[in-house]
């Protein structure tokens, strides 16, 4: 059974990928993140502290687990505050991953890193794995500048680009555009929506899955992952409406250019998932199926309370 470490297990993909490790016991796990362990559940795996921008720690916790692969998830990911620090950004999303692939390459550590649709300018979506990046944002830099990193490098790697992941944590601290769309709707005060970008919503489960299908499968290269509906903004929130029966009429559609965001964002990305549907067997859930099994993990944390 192969051991997998995880960066940034506290985050919303990282608790995903520790619930459904310890769920379907496939694989052996260490998660690791900056402070203490957040998820609800201590057994079953291992829990180191690990700052990412501390090379001496990560190759301490590395050296010590000896993981046949590591699955990146740790990264700043916020557009706007990438964009206003981009000392910190660069450090997190390129220097932590220069640190990874030193030690995968010296020690023959299979590498998964987290990428994104923002490598694209959104001039021309949806995208193939191949097609060329234009970035918009230093964001969408950054993660350019990792992946060439990967390419360049002797490592075993595989990046698996990403678009607007959603799902709900057991103490439901991290917002996402799906949470806070049901959260602006339950206030009933008026919202405001652009209306000319477009995406392809990723349930955080579906990424999860497809982080272990290719350590599982060897994956080598880059890979497409995001749910498989393809829609604006906008109709993503009145979906989200439609589905708690929340009152639309408070929704009102604008232009990005109106929101003075610090960040561009492209305009139209969204993926091609042939390859990653074929080689990994990659089955991502529908938007409504998405929203169904949220909606069933909220009740059951509100159960809870």
């Amino acid at each position: 059974m192969k051991t997998i470490l995880t960066t940034g297990s506290n985050g919303l993909l990282g608790q995903k990928i520790t619930e459904k490790i310890l769920a379907e016991g496939r694989v052996k796990l260490i998660a690791t993140s900056k402070g203490k362990n957040r998820y609800p559940i201590k057994s079953g795996y291992e829990y180191a502290e690990m700052d990412i921008l501390n090379p001496n720690l990560v190759k301490k916790v590395v050296e010590k687990y000896k993981p046949d692969s590591i699955i990146h998830t740790a990264a700043m990911t916020n557009v706007d505050t990438a964009e206003a620090d981009k000392e910190l950004c660069h450090q997190l999303n390129v220097d932590a991953v220069q640190t990874l692939i030193s030690l995968c390459e010296e020690k023959n550590i299979q590498l998964i890193h987290l990428s994104t649709d923002f490598v694209f300018d959104g001039a021309d979506g949806p995208y193939k794995e191949e097609d060329a990046v234009n970035p918009l944002s230093y964001y969408g830099e950054s993660k350019v500048l990792a992946e060439e990193l990967l390419k360049n490098s002797k490592a075993n790697w595989a990046i698996l680009r990403t678009i607007l992941v959603y799902g709900i944590t057991n103490d439901m601290s991290r917002s996402n555009i799906v949470l806070w769309a049901k959260g602006a709707l339950e206030k009933a005060s008026p919202i405001n929506v652009v209306n000319d970008q477009w995406r392809m919503p990723t349930l955080a489960e579906d990424l999860a899955e497809a982080c272990i299908l290719a350590v599982e499968k060897n994956a080598k290269g880059i890979y497409n992952v995001s749910g498989k509906d393809y829609m604006s903004i906008a109709d993503l929130v009145r979906k989200v409406a439609d589905y708690w029966g929340l009152d639309q009429s408070i929704i009102t559609e604008i232009s990005s250019e109106s929101l003075n965001q610090t960040a561009k964002r492209p305009v139209r990305t969204g993926f091609v998932l042939d390859k990653t549907i074929n080689d990994l067997g990659y089955a991502p859930h529908s938007f409504e199926e998405g929203l169904k099994i949220v909606d069933a993990q909220m009740k059951k944390v509100q159960s809870k309370k």
